[in-house]
């Protein structure tokens, strides 16, 4: 008993699911050589990826040696990719000592910090196509910066962050809702080109992330989380069944931001959503991926077959010949677009919250009630259901073919004045012949 407690205290720690598939791509391991390396079937390390389920004993060292995320662990496990992207980590070099110089001196802090670099630069190696455009769309990925499109309101930096870290989950819970809400409001327009609806799916995301709280907070990306959960809200297609939200909004008047906004609408759900996390929102390939619960081959596809349907649509994207300032000029036009349109603002952060609560409140109540109304049915027919079987009486019918009633037939008046005097009057003659009344 205290071995086992002690292994399982010595197990290694691993990362979120989202990161151990960004991991594995990084590395440029497909998900058979992984289960091959630890000895499990594909949809186990698919299930690992996706939170289902955890590595345990044996497997789960395996598995976290295998992802580990220091530098030699990835030269050990994917020359090739270590190799392939030699010259793109060059420039990232000089701006490590920038993150580490805060007062975290342990080395536990810095380890973590190559892990996005080499990622994303792995990345377009572990996508196994011949077209060069597509490597060249893709090897951009590690110098792209995640920017927000509309995102207004400014970040503060790690250290200010630090500072002013929220001594509370309503505080903190505001204040990712104040940071991202607006922004999130605005690329929800651009996904569904409903004003009404993006509010309303934002408002709706948020609620639900102050309902489970406990497991956003501890989340690697929380503003990930809140978007993912508003995206899907909105591309619902139950969404298509409310007479509100059946036809998008009037485009915008000026004819490049009107084409822009009919090329996005008329792409498919999938492709647009790719789009606008890719070009739009900043996240790498990757990212973008595991998103939209999508191979990272899939997504590079979606990706390009939507932007040459938006290139097709807009002449200044078609003049420019190279992917990475095609990618740039295109986020710049989605983000004018997103902040030319008057997108309604959220509500305050309280009133999500309060929403939220009062949601939870509401359907708690509900789930009571319809449990006592169940009891009270219950009982009502156990008291009034019958204790024994009563066959049931069959309805009269017309009954034909049976034959006349036998037996003497009615006496005529002889007859009944013959047998009155035979009581009235005694006969003459022999004893035993003497008829008796009885």
């Amino acid at each position: 008993m205290t071995r086992s407690a002690t292994d399982e205290a010595a197990a290694p720690q691993l990362p979120s699911p989202k990161e151990r598939r960004r991991l594995r791509e990084a590395k440029s391991l497909s998900e058979e050589q992984v289960a091959a390396a630890v000895g499990v079937t594909r949809a186990t390390v698919r299930s690992w990826e996706t939170g289902r389920t955890s590595p345990r004993g044996r497997k789960r060292a395996l598995y976290a040696k295998l992802i580990a995320p220091e530098p030699e662990a990835l030269t050990t496990t994917a020359p090739t990719a270590v190799t392939a992207v030699a010259d793109p980590p060059a420039p990232a070099t000089p701006v490590k000592p920038a993150t580490p110089s805060a007062p975290a001196t342990p080395s536990a802090p810095p380890a973590p910090e190559p892990i996005p670099e080499t990622a994303g630069a792995a990345a377009p190696e572990a996508i196994p196509v011949a077209a060069p455009e597509l490597k060249a769309v893709v090897a951009k990925a590690p110098a792209r910066a995640t920017v927000v499109v509309a995102a207004d309101s400014g970040t503060g930096t790690g250290t200010e962050a630090a500072d002013e870290r929220p001594s509370s989950p309503a505080e903190a819970f505001d204040e990712l809702y104040t940071r991202t809400a607006p922004g999130l409001v605005r690329q929800t327009y651009l996904l569904t080109g409903r004003r009404a609806l993006a509010r309303e799916s934002v408002e709706r995301a948020f609620q639900l992330a102050w309902h489970r709280w406990p497991e956003v907070a501890v989340d690697r990306d929380p503003a990930g989380w809140v978007r993912a959960a508003a995206y899907e809200y909105a591309m619902s297609p139950w969404q298509r069944l409310r007479r509100a939200h059946r036809h998008p909004d009037a485009p915008p008047t000026e004819p490049g931001k009107q084409a822009l906004f009919d090329a996005l609408l008329e792409l498919p759900p999938a492709y647009r959503r790719t789009l606008l996390l890719y070009d739009g929102v900043g996240l790498d390939l990757p990212e973008t991926a595991a998103e939209t619960e999508a191979s990272t081959p899939a997504a590079a596809g979606r990706l390009m077959t939507a932007r040459a349907a938006v290139v097709e649509r807009l002449p200044e994207l078609a003049a420019v010949d190279s992917p990475a300032e095609q990618s740039a000029l295109l986020h710049d036009r989605l983000g004018g677009l997103a902040r030319a349109e008057h997108v309604p603002v959220p509500r305050p952060a309280r009133a999500v919250r309060t929403g939220s609560e009062d949601r939870a409140r509401m359907w708690t109540r509900a789930a009571i009630a319809g449990v006592a109304l169940l009891i009270a049915v219950t009982g009502l027919t156990l008291h009034t259901a019958p204790t024994h079987y009563e066959q049931p009486i069959s309805p009269a019918e017309r009954v034909g073919g049976v034959p006349p009633r036998g037996g003497p037939q009615k006496l005529t008046a002889q007859d009944l004045k013959l047998q009155k005097s035979l009581r009235e009057q005694l006969a003459h003659g022999p004893e035993r012949l003497i008829p008796q009344l009885r």
